[in-house]
């Protein structure tokens, strides 16, 4: 059984996945999470109105990040951390997640 200290399962994973991947954005957490979309975009708006999390916009595409000026930071990033050492499956899916587009031409 996994801890939801923040609330709920998805918005800890989701902070859980932010420390982790440093930014992201909903759709590709939705995919590592393995979560449907809406509930990952629920867990978002729900951890930018406590503040946790703060996005900006890249091109048309919203990045996500822990809120760097959060009052706790720190302790969030720090349980964040704590919480992830548990969890294989996440560190194991990070691993294998691609952060950038492909050559082109370079064969799969």
């Amino acid at each position: 059984m996994e801890s939801s200290p923040f609330g709920s399962r998805t918005r800890t994973r989701v902070l859980i996945a932010l420390t982790l991947l440093g930014q992201s954005y909903a759709r590709e957490l939705s995919r590592f999470l393995r979560a449907p979309l809406s509930v990952v975009q629920k867990a978002i708006r729900s951890l930018e109105r406590d503040d946790l999390i703060t996005g900006r916009l890249f091109g048309k595409t919203r990045v996500l990040q822990l809120n760097p000026r959060y009052f706790a930071a720190a302790e969030i990033r720090a349980l964040a951390g704590k919480l992830l050492e548990a969890n294989t499956d996440l560190r194991t899916r990070a691993s294998r997640l691609r952060r950038r587009p492909r050559r082109t031409g370079k064969p799969l």
